[in-house]
């Protein structure tokens, strides 16, 4: 039977997608590489949580969808630079199939979306690549080449949702996703990420414009910080402002490259403290919009942490334990954030 055939899962089903062309666009050397989703599809199948979760047929990403967040000279430039195996920046590389494939995995985020929105399922992971949420309305950048959570969230706007929460645990600022929904109320973006750190942007000051001002909300962790100064960021900021605005829906940029294992970027966030803001944002979810949550995989670049962080993200989507990571990482000294989070709540309007 096919995805698109079976009978309609019960509310609190999990819903999964995925997709063989997610696997085509490489560069040989480049972090971003296939065997990141690799490693996440093996750990699902072994562990037999995939079986477990609602299998949605992915799709393409419509022009109109694209051209809801992007503007048309992105899509002529990307097919252009694809065309000679070439780079979109120093850091994006596109293959002649690449824009084929990143229309693919938006469109899969937003297959997630329609299950969701259409009670076939309560929650959605996405696990496609290459990553989004970097992409700007008119620049493929930091291995991005289409913003698929920024194509969710104005899909949903357009589907009736009134307000969408975009939850962005990737250890960069999803400039993008910001610089997209920076002037539009009806998006709170909420981000953790090492600061100063690529792409340079997510200042606690940087709150949105005009009528949007403070549903940007911003969290930058000093280099070192691990699983103390995560929970207290979700703790004491993003799950208040959460709560003060009320989402109909949460979408989950998740990257899972603030992990200490990750060879590109500084924070020390174990899979335990990974796992423990996932639970405690299902939970906040569960209470705020009847736990309507799509993920959409990111960035992270270690294999193991890649593979057991989404097995821990699955099962409690699936309302299960999560096993334990059988190759722990010894929580590290961290240092204080409490000045960083008072500076934020009192910027954020949450103190």
């Amino acid at each position: 039977m096919s995805a698109a055939a079976r009978p309609s899962a019960p509310p609190h089903a999990a819903a999964f997608v995925t997709d063989p062309s997610c696997l085509e666009h490489e560069a040989p050397g480049h972090p971003e590489r296939p065997d990141r989703l690799r490693a996440i599809l093996d750990h699902l199948e072994r562990s037999g949580l995939r079986s477990r979760m609602l299998e949605l047929a992915p799709r393409d990403a419509t022009d109109d969808e694209i051209l809801a967040v992007h503007r048309s000279e992105l899509i002529a430039e990307e097919a252009r630079v694809a065309a000679g195996h070439g780079w979109a920046d120093p850091d994006t590389y596109l293959t002649p199939r690449s824009p084929a494939i990143a229309r693919r995995a938006a469109g899969s985020v937003l297959a997630g979306l329609d299950a969701v929105l259409g009670g076939q399922a309560r929650t959605a992971f996405a696990a496609v690549r290459p990553p989004g949420h970097h992409a700007t309305a008119s620049k493929a950048m930091g291995f991005c080449l289409l913003n698929h959570v920024a194509m969710a969230a104005a899909a949903a706007l357009r589907a009736g949702v009134e307000r969408v929460a975009i939850l962005d645990w990737d250890v960069h600022h999803g400039n993008g996703t910001q610089a997209i929904f920076d002037a539009d109320p009806r998006v709170l973006y909420t981000s953790t990420h090492a600061y100063p750190f690529y792409p340079g942007t997510g200042h606690f000051r940087e709150l949105g414009v005009g009528e949007a001002v403070g549903t940007n909300v911003n969290v930058p962790l000093p280099h070192g910080a691990g699983d103390r100064a995560f929970a207290a960021a979700y703790e004491r900021v993003i799950f208040p402002a959460l709560e003060r605005f009320r989402p109909q829906l949460v979408l989950v940029s998740s990257g899972w490259d603030a992990h200490a294992r990750d060879p590109l970027a500084p924070l020390q966030v174990t899979t335990v403290g990974y796992t423990r803001v996932a639970r405690e944002a299902i939970q906040v979810a569960g209470a705020l919009c009847d736990g309507r949550v799509v993920v959409a995989l990111e960035g992270g670049y270690d294999l193991h942490a890649l593979a057991w962080c989404a097995g821990a993200l699955c099962a409690l989507l699936l309302g299960d334990e999560p096993a334990a990571d059988p190759e722990p990482v010894a929580p590290p000294a961290e240092p204080d954030v409490t000045g960083v989070l008072a500076a934020v709540r009192d910027a954020a309007g949450l103190a």
